[in-house]
């Protein structure tokens, strides 16, 4: 056994690896940066400005020259015309070419037909996607190194390749940089930026690609911290000629504050907090965050409906809504202080109820609830009734309602209280 054990050991050592690293050193010298961009700037030079002879160049120069190795370099010389030292200066000592991004024309016409060559390149050779996100997010960081000019034409560039799906908005977390931030070069990028980006799309599609990427709330941090306001970012945009983004940005706000004002209240609701505290807060919050009384009775009444655990059974659920309600609307009167406030509960109400199937015989009992807690009165609710009602479950629902707004009209007074009988 033991001789076995030693005949084996000299064969255990092989020449395949060392042998491989050879090859990949020689394989180093052979194609080094400096030599892979004298090819593609040569190969620029030959072409000149025409666009589609640069892109069929690129094209045919990806079976001949290691664009999986040279990313970096590839793209350098495409936006800047040759290899990029960092903080974004270019080498003197390195050859360069005018045919880039950073030497062609400041208008959209142009870098649309660049963005086009981009877009061929990556189309053709999948794997360079990868490496140009990796490069325009350094490109992003470099800000400071290139000319306003160069800025200009690569805010454009990034706007029409971010509408077209070549990158991904999460290359825009290198704007948030403090540097860029402080100077105020993110913010005057991003200008250019969303022009282009919503000239090429518009602002509901921009607003999608930031969803996605969770970057649609944190656009003001294209600001310093104490310049972080709706107000500061409306103005310096709208000033700039984007009040799309401005509005979105104010609307994106107001969701937050909305989604925030609906956790807290439904925490204090849990806690069992006196309603003349939950009454202040939400009006602070109305006032603070501009939030209007239609908004608030939604997110009150959503509020309530969700504190409760309801009973599955159709006969019982009825009884114990109108308990639980009956007990909240004094909240709910408190913010039903216009007409078009009541109209928006009456439609959420029918809404739940609809939604909610065990809660479809409940809809005219609770409006009847809140007529009697003066929570909605007699206008809206025959409003509703004629022409302001949604489609869903109408038909049920008016049917509920015909005694009852039979009664409303024949009422010699307003205030006049329910009659047994109706009940």
């Amino acid at each position: 056994r033991v001789s076995f054990m030693n005949n084996q050991k000299p064969q255990k050592p092989t020449l395949s690896g060392q042998r491989f690293k050879t090859r990949k050193r020689d394989e180093k010298e052979r194609f080094d940066p400096t030599q892979f961009q004298d090819c593609i700037i040569q190969g620029l030079t030959e072409t000149g400005t025409d666009l589609e002879a640069v892109a069929k160049f690129l094209d045919a120069s990806g079976a001949k020259l290691d664009y999986r190795r040279y990313a970096e370099t590839l793209f350098d010389i495409l936006v800047a015309g040759g290899m990029l030292a960092p903080g974004g200066t270019l080498a003197d000592d390195m050859t360069r070419t005018n045919v880039c991004v950073f030497a062609a024309q400041e208008d959209l016409e142009t870098m649309q037909a660049f963005a086009q060559v981009f877009n061929k390149l990556i189309r053709r050779y999948k794997y360079l996607e990868k490496g140009f996100e990796d490069e325009v997010k350094k490109l992003l960081l470099f800000l400071k190194g290139f000319s306003e000019s160069e800025r200009n034409k690569l805010a454009m560039l990034t706007g029409i390749l971010l509408a077209n799906g070549t990158l991904n908005a999460s290359i825009l977390n290198s704007l948030y940089n403090e540097n860029l931030v402080k100077e105020g070069v993110s913010a005057a990028f991003a200008v250019k930026l969303f022009k282009s980006w919503i000239n090429e799309k518009d602002i509901n599609a921009v607003a999608v690609s930031l969803r996605k990427v969770n970057m649609d709330n944190r656009l003001m941090e294209l600001f310093p911290a104490n310049k972080q306001s709706v107000e500061h970012f409306s103005k310096y945009f709208t000033e700039a000629g984007l009040k799309e983004l401005s509005e979105y940005v104010r609307n994106q706000q107001s969701i937050g504050a909305r989604k925030e004002l609906q956790k807290e209240l439904q925490e204090q609701m849990s806690r069992g907090d006196p309603f003349k505290d939950i009454i202040l807060y939400v009006k602070e919050e109305m006032k603070k965050n501009n939030i209007s009384e239609q908004t608030v009775v939604a997110i009150i009444w959503s509020s309530v409906m969700s504190t409760v655990e309801w009973n599955k059974k159709e006969e019982l659920v009825a009884e114990q809504a109108i308990k639980h309600l009956k007990q909240y609307s004094p909240l709910l009167a408190a913010f039903t202080t216009q007409g078009q406030s009541e109209l928006t509960l009456l439609l959420k109400i029918q809404e739940y109820c609809y939604d909610n199937i065990h809660f479809m015989k409940a809809f005219q009992k609770i409006v009847v609830l809140f007529y009697k807690a003066e929570v909605l009165s007699e206008e809206p609710i025959l409003k509703w009734y004629k022409d302001a009602h949604l489609a869903k479950g109408k038909s049920v629902f008016l049917e509920q309602m015909k005694k009852f707004v039979e009664w409303l009209k024949n009422a010699e007074e307003g205030n006049q209280k329910l009659s047994s009988k109706v009940e």
